[in-house]
């Protein structure tokens, strides 16, 4: 590969192509590809770890802080809203001043973050440092999408993303059983301290492996007024998601966001087409394939994370599982991924995403299906088949959605389509959580007070009814202290029945939108990747 490569920061569907210098084929360390996957994944891994780890440390921050429920609830809100409000603004910053640095910027401040939450007395501090663990965290993973852009050719990309992929996996699935033994056999503070010598060592490996690929024609200025009307868009759209649930999807308070999060949207569209130098070039989604891409990891996003949450709830509040053992019996969805996740990547670069993506999509509707058919005598193994066929589902969309986003973009906007790519992927699953709760509290509400008249149970005050709607919805009995164990069992197996028939609900619309999906994987296709910098010696 030569040195001279083409660039065009126009997008997919303007002319006025430029040239830029890339660098020369790695020697040693610096820039070798495989090794710049390794830098990157185990920064990845903090975050993706982060994502699910913190939620098995909830309950003992709460005992430990006297924290509300609300202010539980927040320590994972502040988290996500950073995080998802600032991630394509953090890919432009890597486009602007080079994704190495911002990558080695994200890594030290998640883990100075995250160490100062495990210093933190009160709620306020671990609220408070949660808010700059998502910020910095958005630096991090888009930066790490632009590196692996860069840096492998269009034959080795889907590969690199593969198990770029396999890692997010893994660390997401894995997160609960390692949070579950550290808050068990150490305290909940060695969940955030654990990322302090993770951090360090992808730092050391950053500052010796990682090179910078900055395109000649990187933007050269910055978009303020567009990443404030996005961010603000985000933010009403994000928190309209969060707080929908509390407030009622026909409460006015949601409606206000959801319209407000539109409208927000709207401006900085028309603010982009006059800007010279935009923060999003909206010619990047004339490319059908980048938009599918976008659109398929929303939806993918929407039925994974959905339906998970509940299972999550099957596990440990109807089989009543320890997080630990909910942790171990979701192993066959977190193998699947880490062996499948390369394995599509081979199979994508062999004979592109688009049969992979609409297949992935297939088995992830199918187990979505299954997942429906679970009650509360499903026995492990049943339950392990249709996780792993999940994880199997999954794979193949995770590397192949990704890559045709970030394939299909510019390498000058590479750091915008990690961007996407990341806020397309936190969208949907807080969308699948928030519609398919609304799914799961709309059969609770319809349910409940029949089976509880049909178990013969004595009849509750709103009050009371209220109460135990709530409970249901995440598959918690309830049961008033000194109850009669054989009233007792009749109210478990209401709350049980009820809950799973909500649940089977929530996995049959997932299903649906897994279906949609098929159709939308049809539309995509591989990215050329013109520009990646290695083509020689390493790879």
């Amino acid at each position: 590969m030569t040195s001279q490569t083409t660039v065009d920061t126009t997008g997919p569907a303007e002319q006025g192509p430029a040239v830029a210098s890339g660098p020369a084929p790695a020697k040693g360390l610096r820039g070798h590809p495989w090794l710049t996957l390794i830098s990157v994944a185990i920064g990845v891994m903090m975050v993706a770890l982060d994502g699910t780890i913190v939620a098995i440390a909830n309950p003992a921050i709460s005992d430990d802080l006297k924290a509300s429920l609300a202010d539980v609830q927040w320590i994972t809100n502040a988290y996500f809203l950073a995080l998802a409000v600032s991630l394509i603004t953090a890919g432009k910053l890597g486009d602007r001043f080079g994704h190495r640095q911002t990558f080695l910027i994200g890594v030290v401040g998640f883990a100075a973050a995250s160490g100062a939450i495990g210093l933190s007395d009160s709620i306020a501090f671990v609220i408070t440092f949660r808010v700059f663990q998502g910020l910095f965290g958005a630096l991090l993973m888009p930066a790490a999408l632009g590196l692996l852009r860069a840096t492998f050719p269009a034959e080795k990309l889907n590969m690199a993303i593969g198990i770029w992929g396999m890692v997010i996996g893994a660390s997401t699935a894995g997160g609960p059983i390692l949070g579950g033994v550290l808050v068990e056999h150490v305290n909940w503070q060695s969940v955030f301290f654990i990322n302090v010598p993770v951090g360090v060592l992808a730092l050391v490996l950053g500052l010796v492996i990682l090179v910078d690929h900055r395109p000649e024609n990187a933007p050269r200025s910055f978009d303020l007024p567009g990443i404030a009307l996005l961010s603000a868009a985000m933010f009403a759209l994000v928190w309209a998601l969060i707080k929908a649930p509390e407030w009622g999807w026909g409460d006015g308070r949601t409606w206000a966001f959801l319209i407000g999060s539109l409208v927000g949207f709207a401006l900085f569209a028309l603010w982009e087409k006059r800007v010279g130098e935009p923060l999003i070039p909206l010619a990047l989604f004339r490319s059908v394939p980048l938009s599918a891409g976008v659109v398929l990891m929303v939806l993918m996003a929407i039925a994974f994370m959905g339906g998970l949450f509940f299972v999550t709830f099957y596990l440990q509040n109807v089989h009543g599982m320890s997080p630990v053992d909910s942790g171990l019996h979701l192993l066959p969805l977190t193998g699947m991924m880490i062996v499948g996740s390369p394995l599509a990547g081979a199979m994508i670069t062999k004979v592109g995403p688009r049969v992979p993506l609409a297949g992935g999509m297939a088995l992830t509707a199918a187990a979505m299906f299954g997942m429906s058919t679970l009650d509360t005598g499903t026995g492990s193994g049943v339950m392990s088949l249709w996780f792993a066929l999940l994880g199997l589902g999954l794979a193949p969309v995770m590397v192949g959605a990704t890559e045709v986003i970030v394939g299909n973009a510019p390498l000058a906007l590479s750091g915008v389509a990690g961007g996407l790519q990341q806020a397309a992927m936190q969208i949907g699953g807080s969308l699948g959580t928030a519609v398919l709760g609304a799914v799961m509290a709309s059969k609770v509400d319809n349910d409940l007070a029949g089976n509880w008249a049909d178990a013969g149970l004595p009849p509750l005050t709103p009050e009371q009814q209220a109460a135990a709607k709530e409970a249901v919805q995440v598959g918690v009995p309830p049961v008033a202290p000194g109850t009669p164990e054989a009233i007792a069992a009749k109210i478990t197996g209401v709350a049980h029945d009820t809950f799973i028939s909500g649940m089977g609900l929530a996995c049959l619309v997932a299903a649906v939108v897994a279906v949609v999906a098929v159709l939308v994987a049809l539309l995509t296709k591989r990215g050329a990747n013109p520009e990646a910098a290695m083509g020689g010696a390493h790879i």
